[in-house]
């Protein structure tokens, strides 16, 4: 488990994240969007929650730059 604070951030285009076990993320403050390898993208805000599957690569495609980020972000372990 951990908690991420963000602010104008971005995974660099073309980078992913593509993790062994299923990641459950939830938008504690601020904005986000997540941006997935097919081309789309899912926006977040405070209170919104998403379960990422494992070796669905992904990344933080924006995070708001007026205002800090916080997200909480829980690692399950592979299958």
């Amino acid at each position: 488990m951990e908690r991420i604070a963000s602010l104008a951030q971005a995974g660099p285009p073309g980078q992913w994240y593509d993790q062994a076990g299923d990641e459950f993320v939830l938008l504690l403050a601020g904005a986000a969007r997540l941006g997935f390898a097919d081309g789309s993208e899912r926006a977040l805000a405070p209170g919104d929650w998403a379960v990422i599957p494992a070796h669905c690569r992904h990344r933080v495609a924006w995070t708001d730059p007026a205002r800090e980020t916080l997200w909480l972000a829980v690692h399950l372990p592979s299958r």
